[in-house]
């Protein structure tokens, strides 16, 4: 029979999770020395397995100590708008503009939203807060054309569809396509994070009643920040 050895850090790990059962949001951690010393391994297992979670999300760092963080902020994949979603989980959502420009559309773009390679598109981009953390950078890509009076009547800091829907277009559809990447130097500055996070990257093309394309959209999430949830149905076969 071949047996399997489990991980000094595993083993650390899993003791430190009932530690963290009996503490609340705030409560301090114990340092790397104290739980070195009372589970009687190094401090660097201690470390790595804390690395661990404060890539989940589990910890933060809080000056020069480490305390509980709050859960994780959890977005529905749905039609609704990231104000909604973390106003929903009790959260203050916020954003900080980065840019607002005309550009040329790529290739990408310009299949997105239905119009001539080049043509000038409008691009908003965006750190997302929640109750003043960075958890998110929004890119978005409007079509000009359709949304250009949003120049002279939205403010950046808020919804962008509750400004969309004032115009008169409504959201009907939206195809979502999510995957893991690591943020770039300027995204990780944008965040205040390091490069070493697992991010969740969102691709977004959302359309009217139509059909008419209406956003595509890029947003970055800080994976130790956010988390998403669906709601599921039976499909017709």
């Amino acid at each position: 029979m071949t047996s399997t050895r489990v991980p000094k850090t595993f083993l650390v790990r899993t003791e430190i999770d009932i530690i963290l059962a009996d503490l609340a949001e705030g409560d301090s951690v114990p340092s790397e020395r104290e739980l070195a010393t009372r589970f009687g391994v190094a401090r660097e297992t201690v470390r790595q397995a804390l690395r661990e979670l404060l890539v989940e999300g589990r910890i933060r760092r809080q000056g020069r100590g480490t305390v509980v963080s709050r859960p994780k902020l959890t977005q529905p994949l749905s039609l609704r708008s990231y104000t909604e979603g973390a106003i929903s989980f009790g959260r203050t959502p916020g954003r900080i503009l980065v840019a607002w420009e005309d550009v040329e559309a790529d290739a990408e773009t310009a299949a997105d939203l239905d119009v001539p390679l080049q043509t000038t598109v409008m691009h908003l981009e965006r750190v997302l807060l929640a109750d003043g953390d960075r958890v998110g950078l929004e890119s978005t890509y409007l079509p000009l054309h359709r949304f250009s009076a949003l120049r002279g009547t939205y403010d950046p800091t808020t919804s962008l569809y509750r400004a969309i829907r004032a115009t008169g277009v409504e959201l009907a559809a939206a195809r979502e396509r999510i995957e893991t990447a690591l943020a770039t130097p300027r995204e990780a500055a944008l965040l205040e994070c390091s490069t070493a996070l697992p991010m969740l990257l969102l691709h977004r093309r959302s359309v009217d009643a139509a059909g008419a394309p209406i956003e595509r959209v890029r947003s970055l999430y800080r994976g130790d920040r956010i988390a998403f949830e669906a709601k599921l149905g039976p499909e017709n076969h």
